[in-house]
């Protein structure tokens, strides 16, 4: 009786041990289809059209936009080096090219110029009609009026009868189903015509806000338009929704292949957070689908003049090198396979994506088990790598990455 009970306890214990060492034979076999492992126990099936994943360092997605120019060279080789997944932002590329998909077909080229197989993504927004693409451009309060056709595809705010906005920004109307074909044949040509791999899709909401009496349709049409998109887009492109793992976004969850976690201050990271967003996580790799896991604290700092771009990009740079090893640990500590790690102070360039954090490209290796929390009642969590222990408290926003 004692003899089985000891291998009983020694089997548990080694059970992640034996499925790992069932990983690295099943690799062997299959040296073109790397076999990934779940924290708990399963094995990631990608797509064939995902990026190439690897925890060989800290696995890393890039976003970025520049509305003024296109990158150089050196810029692309630097971020080139650091991951396998990017997307270039709204405006990119503006200014120098006329458009933001010129933009994005610049920096597509580019990129796969040196790195053929990395994916590259073409962003739109589902609720803020951006004026930066040629699709876009007539959304504006000098143009809208002469364009009938699309005006009635943006929202009119119920309290003042005039077209929603924010800043001069205009706001579709989701519940328009021209409107939704309209936006679906836009995205499609703009991945098509920029040459990239899919679309990052912004906003998950559809202004439900300024309707609650019709959220329910309002969230519905929001799924109908990315399932819309997935079917316009057809096999081997990939679809990222941001916060598409909020209850918000329930009926377009089944139409993505990857979400973003938009973290842009601290109430954004809050211990129960970051606990259920741990949560979440592993889901999507039951699932089959990507994560990334973006960090920010730009909402988190006061500086009063912020016209000084160079002396703000380098207290910002200072502040992110003081702050990644919280967030990479509250990364770490539930990443899964195909969990991207995103961490700057804002969207642009500028904001922290050619900053060289040499701690992100330490050797990481494969987890060597799901994560552990101290004590129940406790805030403490532990999780081992390869190459790496980790250590978070994400009461007192204390961590440690202790690499090796």
């Amino acid at each position: 009786m004692y003899l089985e009970t000891t291998l009983i306890i020694i089997m548990n214990e080694y059970k992640f041990i034996c499925l790992l060492l069932l990983v690295v034979f099943m690799s062997s076999c299959k040296k073109n289809k790397p076999v990934l492992l779940i924290s708990d126990g399963t094995i990631f099936e990608p797509k064939e059209y995902f990026p190439k994943f690897s925890w060989s360092t800290t696995p890393m997605y890039y976003m970025f936009g520049d509305r003024d120019r296109v990158l150089s060279v050196d810029e692309v080789a630097f971020i080139a080096a650091r991951t396998d997944f990017i997307c270039i932002e709204k405006s990119h590329g503006y200014n120098e090219l006329g458009a933001a998909e010129l933009g994005a077909k610049h920096e597509a080229a580019a990129f796969k110029k040196i790195k053929p197989n990395i994916k590259v993504l073409f962003y739109f927004n589902s609720a803020w009609a951006w004026p930066f693409t040629s699709y876009n451009k007539n959304f504006t309060p000098e143009t809208i009026g002469n364009y009938p056709e699309l005006k009635k595809f943006l929202l009119i705010n119920q309290e003042t009868g005039e077209l929603n906005d924010r800043r001069n920004t205009y706001s579709f109307d989701v519940l328009n189903p021209e409107f939704r074909k309209w936006w679906v044949e836009t995205v499609a040509k703009g991945v098509e015509e920029s040459g990239c791999d899919g679309a990052f899709i912004d906003q998950m909401h559809g202004f439900f806000f300024l309707r609650e009496d019709k959220k329910e349709e309002v969230l519905k049409a929001q799924g109908e338009l990315f399932k819309e998109l997935k079917k316009k887009l057809g096999p081997g492109k990939i679809v990222l929704g941001n916060n598409a793992n909020d209850d918000i976004a329930k009926y377009v969850y089944p139409h993505i292949d990857a979400t973003m976690f938009e973290h842009y201050s601290s109430k954004l990271t809050t211990k129960e957070n970051l606990l259920k967003e741990w949560d979440d996580l592993l889901k999507n790799a039951k699932e089959g689908k990507m994560s990334v896991y973006r960090f920010g604290f730009e909402h988190d700092i006061d500086i009063p003049d912020r016209t000084d771009k160079k002396t703000y990009s380098k207290e910002m740079e200072k502040l992110s090198k003081e702050n990644l090893e919280f967030y990479l640990a509250s990364y770490l500590i539930g990443a899964q396979p195909y969990s991207y790690f995103q961490y700057g102070w804002g969207w642009n360039l500028s904001d922290g994506s050619l900053v060289d954090h040499s701690d992100l490209l330490k050797p990481l290796g494969v987890p060597k088990a799901a994560y552990k929390r101290t004590d129940p009642e406790r805030w403490e969590f532990t999780r081992e790598f390869e190459h790496a222990s980790v250590w978070i408290n994400t009461e007192s926003r204390e961590s440690k990455v202790t690499w090796r």
